[in-house]
């Protein structure tokens, strides 16, 4: 099957159920082309993902399909923006239909349950790789940024962290418990937090998406920031599948793992409550930005601990 042909028959398909008014032009030119209303500015984020890197070599073609486009739209979650459209660069060792045809069904419907029309892309041959390139759009001056945080913010996360983490260890089980299926279901099907990052415009000093665990991702807000936290432990929210399957390593999971896809924000306090009213997913305040650089972790059981590096992608297999 030609390069042609094989966007014409998976992937044209996507492109016309996954429409959005913003994209005037898409599959079929040189370039698609998307309007800009007026007073929004334009908001893009690209991720790469490699087979036996980001996800598991064998990895099921629907499963693969919306777990990328979850991890590419989280960014637009982080920034507060409107989702609108993406592109899709898609490496293949062959053109099998049986990869392809449940693959391109399941983006179809992570496109529409994200809000994203496929705008474009790009086939070629060789090791199974995806490059997605989302866009989205949010009011000009209102993007959440990395860099707002202030001493006297509360920190805050939306969801359970360290499930994905943990799922690492369940997913050849032929037969996973029920706990395991929780943890399973995280890693699987993240869920970017695109209406909570709405809700955040106008309240929240600064945002990120927790992508390669919370030490690392809220240290980015940190050094943006020039600016220090204090975490308490015991108020990071667990899941309780993850509490009974991995025990005392419940909170080294969720401190350092990967692939939660949930936000972690700062906001001044007197914000607080509107952002938990507001919020479709549950929120809660883990800590406090300090004037003095350095993240700490303070918890009932122990003093207060500088904390060290989290989780990085390069160079390490199955994140």
């Amino acid at each position: 099957m030609g390069e042609f042909e094989l966007i014409r028959q998976y992937f044209q398909p996507v492109a016309q159920r996954t429409v959005h008014p913003e994209v005037v032009l898409g599959i079929g030119d040189d370039c698609a082309i998307q309007r800009i209303k007026p007073g929004q500015v334009l908001v893009f984020s690209m991720d790469t993902l490699v087979d036996g890197i980001h996800f598991p070599r064998g990895y099921a073609p629907d499963r693969l399909a919306r777990r990328a486009l979850a991890v590419a739209a989280s960014d637009l979650a982080a920034m507060g923006a409107e989702p609108v459209c993406f592109t899709l660069g898609l490496t293949l060792p062959e053109a099998n239909p049986d990869w392809l045809d449940p693959f391109a069904a399941a983006l179809a419907q992570a496109a529409e349950d994200f809000g994203l029309a496929l705008a474009g892309g790009d086939t070629t041959r060789g090791p199974l790789t995806l490059t997605l390139q989302v866009h989205g759009s949010v009011p000009d001056g209102e993007a959440l940024l990395r860099s707002g945080a202030r001493p006297g913010d509360l920190v805050a996360v939306s969801g359970t962290l360290g499930d994905a983490a943990a799922a690492l260890d369940c997913l050849n089980k032929s037969a996973p418990s029920e706990q395991q299926q929780a943890l399973l279901q995280k890693y699987h099907q993240p869920e970017p937090r695109l209406d909570l990052g709405q809700a955040l415009r106008g309240r929240a000093s600064a945002a990120i998406d927790i992508s390669d665990g919370l030490l690392a991702d809220l240290g980015h807000i940190l050094q943006a920031s020039g600016c220090g936290a204090v975490i308490d432990a015991a108020r990071i929210p667990l899941s309780p599948a993850l509490n009974a399957l991995a025990g005392e390593q419940a909170i080294n999971h969720a401190l350092r793992g990967g692939d939660d896809y949930e936000l972690c924000f700062a906001l001044p306090a007197r914000h607080w409550d509107a952002v938990k009213q507001k919020s479709p997913v549950p929120v809660q305040v883990i800590g406090e930005i300090v004037a003095e650089p350095g993240l700490t972790l303070t918890n009932a059981d122990q003093d207060a601990s500088p904390l060290r590096s989290g989780y990085e992608h390069f160079g390490v297999a199955n994140d």
